[in-house]
């Protein structure tokens, strides 16, 4: 089966979400979305004291080849089991959630395009970009509405660990991306990636279709 691979990344809070529901809501079906976030890696024999201070905004803190095994296989036409992870205890849960195969895979997380090898599967990258300080604001919102934390304890992930990490890993990748927007919300890029992305579905219909 042949699908068109999106990564979607940039900084906390700075529209990818956004910009992913928009492309979910525009091809429907034919899409499926897989978050980078579900895949932080198990940390069972950790405290949930100790699991606040670990560094998620780390490549090292992801389980990045159980990510690509798994794009594999949905290029294979074949459904995987993604993990679940939940924001609350700092940890992944025991459930999976049944990812099944599209037209139109999308990756979202900040350091999707990081990985090279899964820079490398990547069709479409897509980085999105948002001053600091609006990031900033739409993560604390975001995590004491969503996620139950407070805003002290906000504070001290974003100083100690999320700006750092933003500098040194997440914003470089942006080189990285076919294009940069600067909102989730941007209309002229939203209908280039749409053009884009029913360019190369046709394209890869039409191989599907050809004589082998």
């Amino acid at each position: 089966m042949g699908c068109v691979i999106i990564g979607i990344a940039g900084g906390t809070g700075s529209g990818k979400s956004t910009f992913t529901n928009r492309i979910k809501e525009e091809f429907g079906d034919r899409v499926s979305v897989i978050y980078y976030d579900n895949y932080y890696k198990a940390h069972d024999d950790i405290p949930l004291e100790e699991r606040k201070l670990i560094n998620y905004d780390h490549p090292d803190s992801f389980e990045t080849d159980l990510l690509v095994r798994h794009l594999e296989k949905l290029k294979k036409g074949e459904a995987i089991e993604c993990p679940v992870y939940d924001y609350t205890v700092h940890n992944r849960t025991d459930k999976t959630n049944t990812i099944l195969p599209a037209d139109v895979i999308i990756v979202e997380g900040i350091l999707v395009l990081y990985d090279k090898r899964l820079s490398e599967m990547m069709d479409i990258k897509i980085y999105v970009d948002a001053d600091a300080d609006e990031r900033i604001l739409r993560r604390v919102v975001r995590d004491v509405k969503e996620r139950g934390r407070d805003v002290e304890g906000i504070a001290r992930q974003y100083l100690t660990t999320v700006k750092p990490m933003h500098y040194a890993f997440v914003e470089p990748t942006k080189y990285k991306a076919d294009i940069v927007i600067n909102s989730g919300l941007n209309d002229v890029a939203f209908d280039v990636i749409k053009v884009k992305i029913e360019t190369l579905l046709k394209y890869s219909d039409w191989v599907a279709g050809s004589p082998q």
